[in-house]
């Protein structure tokens, strides 16, 4: 996923197809001059529907195409043609994606599974033909009914990226250098903070003794200041994709010299954002231990986290230490 195409939410105006309007027409034949009323009933206009593609990760295509509009019905025809329905129109969207109702911001509808479908706008009846509205009191109907129109909606259009595992930490922290180490992926890496500017997502996998594959989704998000849930830095724009994580990857590098000072700092702009976020089960992830002597780090690893059920594991990137450990350890938290 490139960074300069990654967008997360946009505003969307839809509209679904009006329904074909109904024929007004008398059969007439050679010998049947008085054949009756024989006009069909207008096609239905297609809907607006909404379709998980589970090979889309990012909002980029509906950027460029904000836009949406179903194909109307076509009217009816003589001796009782219907009307062909309008085309749907269907908008592919990546896994996790919300259409809220604007200006309410109420939820319409939330995509979450491949191959799910959400009918986000009804297209329009068709309209009744004339030989619908024939009686024995009303041979000759001169009227038919019109289509119904179309429904039209504008939507928020959010992406809540789905991951398995949420990367998360102060900037520099080391989380796109892990990121990359583990899963190939190639997000942008350097020596100054907010290097990530946009969410990233690779697969773990991995081999294990009985020669069995297991593998799980991680997210690099941006780094997260002091004060992000307020708007500080990048942290308020991507924290709302934390909310689809499974587990917590909470990093810290292990040279800080207050490492619960810095645990309580990211759990305090998670609750500050959303409480529930807290309910999830955590890993701690002290890295870049290459950088401390052989002192710091035998002292390192007897740091228990505060909340006692929260394994910690110390890795190097650079080295490729711990890096089997912190595997068995996530996998074990999703599949307890």
């Amino acid at each position: 996923m490139r960074e300069r195409t990654f967008v997360d939410k946009i505003t969307l105006y839809a509209r679904s197809g009006k329904g074909g309007a109904g024929c007004v027409h008398f059969r007439r034949e050679k010998y049947k001059a008085k054949g009756g009323p024989d006009g069909g009933h207008g096609g239905q206009g297609g809907h607006v529907i909404a379709e998980a593609n589970p090979q889309l990760n990012t909002l980029l295509h509906l950027a460029y195409a904000p836009h949406v509009f179903a194909q109307n019905g076509d009217p009816g025809g003589p001796n009782q043609q219907k009307g062909k329905m309008g085309m749907s129109k269907k908008i592919p969207v990546p896994l996790g994606t919300l259409f809220r109702e604007m200006p309410e911001k109420k939820i319409i509808a939330e995509v979450t599974r491949p191959g799910q479908e959400e009918k986000l706008l009804l297209g329009g009846k068709g309209g009744l033909g004339n030989a619908a509205f024939a009686s024995a009191t009303r041979q000759t109907p001169y009227y038919a009914q019109p289509g119904e129109p179309g429904e039209e909606k504008t939507f928020l259009v959010e992406l809540k990226l789905l991951a398995d595992v949420g990367l998360l930490g102060a900037p520099n922290a080391g989380k796109s250098t892990l990121l990359s180490v583990l899963t190939g992926a190639n997000p942008r890496i350097a020596s100054y903070p907010f290097t990530t500017l946009y969410p990233s997502l690779g697969v773990v996998s991995w081999e294990t003794k009985n020669w069995d594959r297991n593998s799980f989704v991680m997210a690099d998000l941006p780094g997260i200041l002091p004060g992000a849930s307020e708007g500080r830095g990048l942290g308020p724009r991507f924290l709302q994709h934390v909310e689809r994580n499974r587990i917590l990857l909470l990093m810290i590098a292990a040279w800080k010299e207050d490492l619960e000072g810095e645990y309580h700092q990211l759990i305090r702009e998670l609750e500050a954002y959303n409480s529930q976020i807290l309910q999830k089960p955590r890993v701690i992830v002290l890295s870049q231990t290459d950088l401390l002597s052989q002192e710091q780090f035998k002292k390192i690893r007897t740091w228990k986290a505060p909340r006692l059920d929260d394994p910690v594991c110390c890795v190097s990137s650079h080295n490729q230490e711990g890096l089997n450990m912190l595997k068995q350890t996530i996998w074990c938290r999703l599949n307890p």
